[in-house]
């Protein structure tokens, strides 16, 4: 293992470059464009063994690598907010098309007005598509979570694409310290790429994507939604057998951070996740018992642990860097869904913050967790408690 400093988006290309990808194309867009640069130094170097092809749009990009995916390549591709929406047609022929390949996507808020500066709504805009959605909260999981990620991919319960997603400029940009396991390590991880079923073959023609009928389509949405459910054990398997070679795991679908006896929990998502930690520890210090459920994978969505979190508090709180106009934020949206069936339904406080890069600092975390105990102890019913569980509480900080 050697330890290097890189930025978020550099340990994505050393990911891809372990994970020995080899076809890549993608069209340059800010904060995604350094990934796919020092990936085409690996290739021009010779240190990476890969097609490498320009193409004139991201359109075009994700049309590129779905081929090269479908022959059996083992495909990487990056992209960023309207770059993500330009090739959004090609992202649901990748998942339709069952094929595992990999995308960065490096999180930018959408224009209009313009910005190069993060937030989640572009990524979460993938989430009715079939792509297994993951995200990373700092650049050491950026490149674990690429390797990870193919390894998921090409499960044979699986055969689904999968986005990976960080943060622009706080984790695409700054630059820390990485551990790089060795190749043989990663070797031992993520054997070659295995052919699969549906592989085109030129000496056994047959076509992908072709007309189906209304008395066959919904079957095969249904083979996806199945392996979509298949994936969460999947995406546990692989985090802990990483571990268990690299020597470092996440907690699959959701990382816990003292929630085991807390009242209140906050559910975040992405670098923020790390002052929300921070935010954690001072209020401990402060006499009130908070954790923190950092989300990992937002498709599949972790339902079941964050039932099982939520089953045990007194309220949460969901930081939400995205907003859905008119409904609120889309994670509190999400664990409010997988809580609507639950005997238990604590009160869930919803909080926007961040859009457009704005900070979302350790002042915000610890207000909206004193603002909950402070709602807690004003309900004295339990019915009243329960009744607010249903409720949606938005602030723009």
């Amino acid at each position: 293992m050697v330890v290097k400093v890189l930025t978020g988006n550099h340990a994505a290309a050393y990911g891809a470059k372990l994970a020995k990808v080899n076809f890549i194309s993608a069209y340059p867009i800010t904060p995604q464009t350094s990934i796919i640069e020092k990936l085409a130094e690996f290739v021009d170097s010779g240190d990476l063994n890969a097609k490498f092809v320009r193409v004139e749009s991201e359109h075009s990009a994700m049309a590129a690598v779905i081929g090269a995916a479908a022959v059996g390549a083992r495909a990487f591709t990056a992209t960023s907010a309207q770059g993500l929406f330009y090739m959004y047609e090609m992202i649901w022929w990748a998942a339709g098309a069952r094929l595992p390949i990999v995308m960065g996507v490096v999180t930018r808020a959408i224009a209009p007005p313009w910005s190069i500066w993060t937030d989640h709504a572009d990524f979460l805009a993938l989430r009715d598509s079939g792509w297994i959605l993951l995200f990373a909260r700092d650049a050491q999981e950026v490149l674990d979570t690429v390797i990870q990620a193919y390894r998921i991919a090409e499960d044979e319960e699986v055969m689904l694409p999968v986005a990976v997603g960080w943060d622009a400029f706080i984790a695409s940009h700054t630059a820390e310290s990485v551990d790089i396991p060795s190749q043989e390590v990663i070797d031992e991880y993520l054997p070659a790429k295995k052919e699969f079923a549906h592989m085109l073959d030129v000496e056994h023609p047959f076509s992908l994507g072709n007309l189906a009928f209304p008395d066959n389509y919904m079957e095969f949405r249904w083979l996806i939604d199945k392996s979509m459910n298949a994936a969460r054990e999947v995406i546990l398997k692989a985090d802990k057998e990483y571990g268990n070679i690299v020597g470092r795991s996440y907690g699959g679908l959701v990382e816990e951070y003292k929630c085991a006896d807390a009242d209140v929990v906050v559910f975040m998502m992405g670098a923020a996740s790390g002052d929300g930690m921070d935010a954690v520890d001072e209020l401990r210090d402060e006499g009130y018992n908070v954790g923190l459920c950092r989300i990992r994978a937002v498709r599949p969505f972790p339902i079941e642990e964050v039932r099982k979190i939520s089953q045990r508090v007194k309220a949460g709180v969901v930081i939400d860097r995205d907003i859905s106009f008119g409904f609120g934020g889309i994670l509190a949206g999400e664990i409010k869904a997988a809580l609507y069936n639950t005997d238990k339904k604590p009160p869930i406080f919803n909080i926007i913050a961040g859009l457009g890069g704005r900070d979302i600092d350790v002042r915000i975390v610890k207000q909206a967790v004193i603002n909950a105990y402070r709602f807690i102890e004003e309900c004295k019913e339990p019915k009243e408690l329960e009744w607010m569980g249903l409720r949606q509480e938005v602030l723009i900080l």
